[in-house]
């Protein structure tokens, strides 16, 4: 009996090792996966005999697991075929520490809407440190994507992708959402029931895309509990960052709408519509853009040289753009206007219930369009725009209200604001839907706006070097008011926004 038990144990522990040994092969208990561009998809996917490609490696890996993919260049789209999980943790894909992993679409045609990499109804997946590019179509029906994310599904991350040369140069006028689409990184909630939440675009490089009628980075339809943040994006012919609405993305209108989200520490330049197909010579592309999103906090981003900086607004009749903190941003040098609240026309939807605070515009309006720093246009209510220094042009140009202003209801709580342009206070132009009005004195009589306002300058460190930090004598030093005012606890620089219980005005705030 004891040679026979000796004899079971043997083989138990023969038959232990085995088990043992496939596993590792097959890597079903392996956390750590390798792809390079000399591996073999036959291989074991270890650091010493890595898989080949990409899209094997997503076939393959588990919750819980990484895959690391060396150095090089990868010709294939990626489709992200599993989960992970609260207990097992994420999926994590990432280019091998000290590599760049290349994700090359250049040879490859999109049919439909193609992402270079896609990640439908998954959960707990993270992407990082790629490079995704070159892929292109001049085919109107076809939506070439960089990253997709699409349908519903929690705790997808973003993290340090460069995504760049993503074309749709369909070349011929179309209408929004009707062809010629392209988008670097779209998060798409398409369920009616199930949102995509706890996502994370996080510093991520998005440039030189082409999107006709799309956005350079988009969340759209039932998307929630998401953070945008230190992302740079530049260089596009459409709209920078954007925040949608009430396209019939998820088919449920009571939850399409993206919503709950920050948008923050961004830098985003050289973007305009100026040339692209899709709207010709209009300059009408946004650094940031809430369309028929709510309750977003936008805040600590640099946004310069894009058509319009910060636009909060719906295109869709009876839908509204709410509860909206635009707050600690640097505006400067947009084509045309700094900020833009309300529907572009009459039938389109609202803005309501927006703050617009503590933000630095500086020399916005510079294709003289018109629209100034700090344009009104339709269907507003309850908004706020207070504690900005709005330092406009040679045009010296601050405010355009499209709309008839009704004083019992305005637009917006416009006061405790700092204004100045070089030609002087009795130069200044405020233009509205009925009238146009010459100096500040005469503004604030007629209008009832900006009591608590003063035409100064503000004295920055160093407007021309685009320092717009203040010197110790500057106006807006203590000058700001936290009375029903949403300032935040942290400035343009991360410092604290009150100085011994007073806030300056703008979006710095002098320590």
């Amino acid at each position: 009996a004891c040679r026979r038990h000796g004899v079971m144990s043997m083989k138990f522990s023969i038959l232990f090792l085995l088990l043992t040994c496939v596993s590792a092969v097959f890597g079903q208990t392996n956390s750590s996966f390798y792809v390079a561009t000399a591996g073999n998809d036959s291989n074991p996917g270890t650091k010493a005999a890595p898989w080949r490609t990409i899209q094997h490696a997503a076939d393959t890996a588990h919750a819980g697991s990484t895959v690391y993919v060396r150095g090089g260049v990868y010709e294939e789209v990626v489709s992200i075929n599993a989960s992970g999980n609260a207990s097992d943790g994420f999926i994590t894909f990432r280019s091998f520490p000290g590599e760049t992993a290349v994700l090359d679409a250049a040879h490859l045609t999109p049919s439909g809407r193609t992402g270079v990499l896609t990640i439908q109804n998954k959960s707990y997946v993270r992407i990082e440190g790629f490079e995704i590019r070159n892929f292109r179509t001049a085919e109107h029906r076809f939506s070439p994507l960089g990253i997709n994310v699409i349908g519903a599904g929690s705790h997808i991350e973003l993290l340090k992708n460069n995504v760049h040369h993503i074309e749709n140069n369909f070349d011929g006028r179309d209408a929004p959402g009707r062809g010629g689409n392209g988008f670097g990184i779209a998060v798409y909630g398409t369920d009616a029931r199930t949102p995509l939440t706890d996502l994370v675009i996080d510093g991520n490089e998005v440039h030189h895309l082409k999107t006709g009628s799309s956005e350079s980075l988009v969340v759209n339809g039932n998307v929630t509990n998401f953070r945008i943040t230190h992302n740079v994006v530049h260089d596009d012919n459409n709209i920078g960052i954007d925040v949608i609405g009430f396209e019939r993305t998820a088919p449920d209108p009571a939850i399409d709408q993206a919503r709950d989200g920050i948008v923050s520490g961004n830098l985003i330049y050289n973007i305009t519509s100026r040339g692209n197909p899709a709207y010709r010579n209009d300059e009408s592309s946004d650094g940031i853009y809430v369309d028929g999103g709510t309750r977003i906090l936008i805040e600590q981003n640099v946004i310069h040289d894009v058509d319009f900086g910060i636009e909060l607004a719906s295109e869709h009749r009876d839908r509204a753009t709410s509860y909206i903190t635009a707050r600690n941003n640097l505006i400067y040098h947009c084509h045309t206007a700094g900020v833009s609240i309300g529907g572009y026309a009459r039938e389109r939807g609202h803005t309501e219930h927006s703050a617009v605070v503590n933000n630095t515009l500086y020399e916005n309006d510079t294709s003289a369009t018109g629209s100034g720093e700090f344009q009104m246009q339709w269907n507003m209510v309850d908004n706020i725009f207070e504690n900005n220094i709005v330092y406009a042009g040679s045009h010296c140009l601050f405010t355009l209200t499209r709309s008839q202003v009704d004083k019992k209801q305005p637009p917006a709580t416009i006061d405790h604001n700092l204004y100045y342009c070089a030609s002087g206070a009795n130069a200044s132009i405020w233009a509205g839907a009925s009238a146009r009005v010459t100096g500040f004195e005469q503004y604030v009589e007629s209008t009832n706006n900006d009591r608590h306002s003063r035409f100064l300058d503000p004295h920055f460190v160093d407007a021309a070097a685009k320092d717009f930090h203040l010197q110790s004598d500057s106006p807006a030093i203590g000058a700001g008011t936290t009375d029903g005012v949403p300032v935040g606890e942290l400035d343009l620089d991360g410092s604290r926004r009150t100085t011994s219980g007073k806030v300056d005005i703008g979006c710095y705030q002098r320590k």
